[in-house]
């Protein structure tokens, strides 16, 4: 087992067991704290495969961008953050689901893949930013024009209406 089998397999198991945490936990500030270490393991395996832009913009996009969007809308909403609040009595449902979409995930990655070795392909950074920026524009405005919904729909829920 080479040295990079072996820190893919760390990251991997560490960022397995975060996100059971997060699947797991009654309290939703703990959930995303969970999320934290599971997108940051995310970004160790691409620095594992050689992806340091990807790592980089995982790091500063969904463990700084997003996490802090979600953090920041539940405290706006004053949402229950207990125990209580996120017991809805359907996780036999839940796991079901959850089963059928792994067993669905594992037959399309094994099918896919079937033992052969992935090559890397070598890009440069130029590349990648172009091919973002001139085939993916759209969905990356709608995106922000999504975030931006979300982030002053939960200003207008939070705020107090004044008699």
């Amino acid at each position: 087992m080479s040295a990079q089998d072996a820190a893919f397999l760390v990251l991997a198991v560490i960022g397995t067991l975060a996100a059971f945490r997060l699947v797991t936990t009654r309290n939703v500030v703990h959930a995303a704290l969970s999320l934290v270490v599971t997108l940051g393991m995310v970004a160790g395996v691409y620095l594992v495969l050689a992806a340091e832009f990807l790592a980089w913009v995982q790091i500063i996009i969904y463990v700084g961008a997003i996490i802090v969007l979600l953090l920041f809308s539940l405290m706006l909403t004053k949402a229950p953050i207990g125990r209580d609040a996120l017991d809805n009595q359907q996780r036999g449902i839940a796991a079901l689901v959850g089963a059928a979409v792994l067993g669905g995930l594992l037959f399309l990655v094994s099918d896919a893949f079937s033992g052969d070795k992935i090559q890397p392909v070598h890009t440069t950074t130029e590349q990648l930013g172009s091919s973002i920026f001139k085939a993916f524009v759209m969905p990356f405005e709608v995106v922000s024009i999504l975030l931006l919904a979300a982030l002053i729909g939960a200003v207008a829920l939070a705020r107090k209406e004044e008699p």
